[in-house]
């Protein structure tokens, strides 16, 4: 019920709040009012049908028993005929009378006297009854006397006592109620006292509440409204209560929505533009990468070395069918770790000389996801971009391991490095999309890629001093593949 007057005050209009104020301060009046009228009404007419019904039965105790008495003995000396006596008229208005003080009093104590009055009443009209019928057989004056007054006389005498009884019980009952009336003139002066104080406070309470209740749905529209002024769409209005401002709510929040749908449109177009790009230096790479691949297995046919040429052929096919992945974009750890090493098992045989790597990384970090070709476009400028510009064996060693933020992924190499003010260069134009050169194209693509699918804060960093080697870390959620945690069968 709270809930529904709730929703019926918060669907209405200021107008209808404002009458809704003057109908709570009016509505406690009327009630009081309605209370104490009826209350005073239903006193008194108490007061005055216990009053009516003392007067009425005191009359009828004292006249009843002495007439009632003289008229039967009357009737016994044959001074009066049963037909000229006025027994059946007075017994009859007894009865009248008796069944009128039922219905006037409350006390169940005088309600069974009156019942024993009936029966008295009846008796009497039996005793009425045989004396007519002694009359009638005649000589029966002695029977007649003693009916009068060994039967007659004590039952009139019970009546008159059991009436007076009850005229002495309904005089304590209007004590009674006239001290309740007092106490009650008592309360109702106490209780409307504290009603008068209810409504003060409920009146402070109301010229706070309705006022605020129209203005804070205002200050809240007003509070979206600046900070989708000052560039944040992720707010909405939740305003309920005011028709009117519910009204402005709902259309400020249909101008965000649209809003937000056209920047979503521009950043998919952007998604797909970042593919596109990414598919284009897969093209780029990829024949490259095969017509220097294929130039070494044909050098090293023509020299007899066959083992070498079945391995090299073997890893190319490892690393086109991982680079393949089934058309997926986002590949295991695992796999991706698959495709740099037959890279790197290619590359090893043409730079024999030079390249020495180590691939150190926990199988329980196998299953964790990311996207495809980010290790290898790293491992390849460690060795164009490092390790061949300097004179000796080169290292790359290929770590991960598990942080707070994710997965993180490390290509370390031993090569030239990277100058100061080159390294600023190449950190600035990976984070602000300022390429600077071919050489940064691979690490900006595949820090775009990470940040696409996994939002800014993963990506790529760099750590390089010149002449000590160049340390480049990945940074991805750890999310298992769901393949990787399905049951062999």
């Amino acid at each position: 019920m709270r809930k529904k007057l709730k929703r019926i005050y918060d669907n209405s209009t200021f107008a209808t709040k404002i009458r809704y104020s003057y109908l709570l301060l009016l509505v406690p009046l009327v009630l009081i009012l309605c209370f104490c009228f009826y209350h005073l009404w239903d006193i008194n007419h108490n007061y005055e049908s216990m009053l009516n019904s003392t007067v009425v039965a005191g009359e009828f105790s004292l006249d009843f028993k002495k007439d009632f008495d003289y008229e039967t003995y009357l009737v016994i000396v044959e001074n009066k005929t049963p037909e000229e006596s006025n027994l059946d008229s007075m017994l009859r208005e007894a009865n009248r009378i008796v069944e009128g003080l039922e219905r006037l009093t409350t006390s169940e104590e005088n309600k069974n006297r009156l019942k024993s009055v009936k029966r008295y009443l009846d008796n009497l009209e039996i005793y009425k009854q045989r004396i007519e019928d002694n009359l009638a057989e005649g000589n029966r004056y002695e029977d007649n006397l003693r009916i009068w007054e060994n039967d007659v006389q004590i039952v009139t005498a019970l009546i008159q006592e059991s009436v007076s009884q009850y005229s002495h019980y309904e005089v304590k009952e209007l004590q009674k109620s006239h001290e309740e009336q007092q106490l009650f003139f008592e309360e109702m002066v106490k209780y409307l006292l504290i009603a008068f104080g209810t409504i003060f406070l409920l009146l402070l309470f109301l010229s706070y509440f309705i006022p605020l209740s129209i203005t804070r749905p205002i200050l809240r529209l007003e509070k979206v409204t600046k900070q989708v002024a000052e560039g944040d769409l992720s707010v909405r209005s939740d305003v309920e209560n005011g028709v009117e401002v519910r009204a402005l709510s709902d259309s400020l929040n249909a101008m965000i929505d649209k809003i937000n749908d056209l920047l979503e449109q521009v950043t998919t177009e952007q998604v797909r533009l970042r593919k596109a790009e990414f598919e284009l230096l897969q093209a780029q790479i990829n024949p490259h990468f095969l017509y220097n691949t294929l130039d070494t297995i044909i050098w090293l046919a023509e020299a007899g070395e066959q083992k070498k040429v079945v391995s090299m052929v073997g890893s190319l096919s490892d690393f086109f069918r991982s680079t393949l992945s089934r058309g997926k974009d986002i590949v295991t750890l695992k796999d991706e770790l698959q495709h740099v090493r037959s890279y790197l098992e290619i590359q090893q045989v043409r730079y024999q000389d030079i390249l020495q790597y180590e691939i150190e990384v926990p199988e329980e970090m196998y299953a964790c996801r990311l996207p495809k070709i980010t290790i290898q476009p790293l491992v390849e400028n460690a060795l164009y971009h490092g390790i061949k510009n300097k004179r000796g064996v080169g290292r790359i060693r290929i770590t991960c391991c598990r942080t707070e933020n994710g997965c993180k992924l490390r290509v370390v190499d031993n090569g030239i490095g990277i100058t100061r003010e080159r390294l600023a260069q190449v950190q600035d134009g990976i984070l602000n999309k300022v390429l600077t050169g071919k050489d940064i194209y691979g690490l900006y693509n595949v820090n775009e890629r990470i940040r696409l699918n996994f939002g800014e804060a993963y990506g790529i960093s760099i750590k390089s001093e010149y002449g000590e080697g160049t340390v480049v870390s990945v940074l991805v959620p750890y999310v298992e593949s769901e393949e990787e945690n399905k049951p062999e069968s």
